[in-house]
């Protein structure tokens, strides 16, 4: 997808979250450790949350920033996780699983600071700032939730 608008920008992000679901539940089911699989049920049901609270963003944008254009600040590769939805994840440990998916958010939280940094008009700063904190947020919850896994 070419993202040339900030409305690219999340709905690309939005999919993101989905395309990483969809891939963490396959996964579930075919994993032989009982911990990872758990972890895998919980991140998948996350990302799902967060690809809707992504699409909360698609609808409540202000106009102005959601039509603004952003390809001059787009990375060519934003995001270098592994998005293929192939056995991947059911073939890393625990530990391996939580490092990849935590990655993956810290990924795009960095890409949303460079975006933030570069904002030309106070309406897409704000609307950037909103996805930032969201997923700023998300991260640290799905980080808490984890370390209370391990804790298990």
């Amino acid at each position: 997808m070419q993202i040339k608008t900030f409305a690219d920008l999340i709905d690309w992000t939005r999919a993101l979250h989905a395309k990483l679901e969809k891939c963490l539940a396959h996964c579930s089911s075919l994993h032989h450790d009982e911990r990872a699989t758990l972890l895998l049920e919980y991140l998948a049901s996350h990302e799902n949350e967060m690809e809707k609270m992504v699409a909360g963003f698609e609808q409540q944008a202000d106009p102005k920033a959601a039509h603004t254009y952003i390809y001059d600040y787009m990375p060519h590769n934003p995001v270098t996780s592994h998005l293929d939805c192939d056995d991947h994840y059911a073939k890393l440990d625990y530990h391996e699983i939580l490092s990849e998916v935590v990655d993956f958010h810290e990924q795009i939280i960095s890409l949303y600071q460079t975006l933030v940094a570069r904002a030309d008009i106070p309406e897409a700063t704000e609307l950037l700032q909103s996805l930032l904190d969201m997923e700023e947020h998300e991260t640290k919850r799905l980080v808490r939730q984890t370390e209370r896994m391990d804790d298990l």
